[in-house]
């Protein structure tokens, strides 16, 4: 199944490029220019994925968010920007985006992270994922020492891995276990954490020091 994905950006030439070098596992259902085209077309597409721009000539993506997420929660964004500041990376990553990547980014990288995305991975350029990081390490990990008393071992192992963003497989060949094996293990962290997705687990691990 291909990863349907709204694109906005405020460049003509720069939406015709990335068309052009996204993969086969991806369908361009529509294009916005602003803030004000962009959220009644997401809203009536409801699309897998949004590709979204941090500076729009109206708003900014965090604009975006706010208005659709509550609408459509299962809308996920993945902020494109040739910007790298950690104030913009952390503004947009704070209301809601599941990734943020760098314009330099080529075109099977930028098509591996918007799957990535749409199967529910929180996607960051390398380097700016330590800003994300360090924005939510507000406090000490004591405060969660009931909810982490709750995983085995193993499921903090795996917890700790899936939050720095690698993937089933990658899991299994470290730890010497199944693919399988690995996905049974996530959703029981899952579960006993009360989390939904992978996003919200590596908010959680980063929150509290673990990462």
């Amino acid at each position: 199944m291909s990863v349907r994905v709204v694109l906005v950006d405020d460049h003509d030439l720069f939406r015709a490029g990335v068309r052009a070098q996204l993969g086969e596992r991806i369908e361009i259902v529509g294009e916005a220019a602003s803030v004000q085209t962009a959220v009644p077309l997401i809203k009536e597409l409801d699309p897998h994925v949004v590709l979204l721009d941090v500076h729009l000539g109206d708003g900014t993506g965090d604009a975006v968010i706010a208005q659709i997420s509550p609408e459509r929660p299962g809308v996920r964004f993945l902020a494109l920007s040739v910007s790298d500041t950690p104030e913009d990376v952390i503004g947009v990553i704070r209301a809601g985006a599941h990734g943020y990547v760098t314009k330099a980014i080529s075109g099977p990288d930028l098509t591996d992270a918007v799957t990535r995305v749409a199967e529910g991975d929180a996607v960051f350029s390398p380097r700016l994922a330590g800003f994300v990081l360090d924005a939510f390490r507000t406090g000490e990990a004591t405060a969660s020492d009931a909810e982490l008393d709750q995983l085995t071992a193993r499921e903090r192992e795996v917890l700790q891995l899936i939050a720095r963003g690698y993937r089933y497989k990658e899991i299994a060949g470290r730890l010497h276990l199944s693919p399988r094996t690995v996905e049974s293990h996530v959703s029981a962290v899952l579960r006993k954490l009360q989390l939904s997705s992978r996003h919200e687990l590596t908010r959680w691990a980063a929150e509290r020091r673990l990462i």
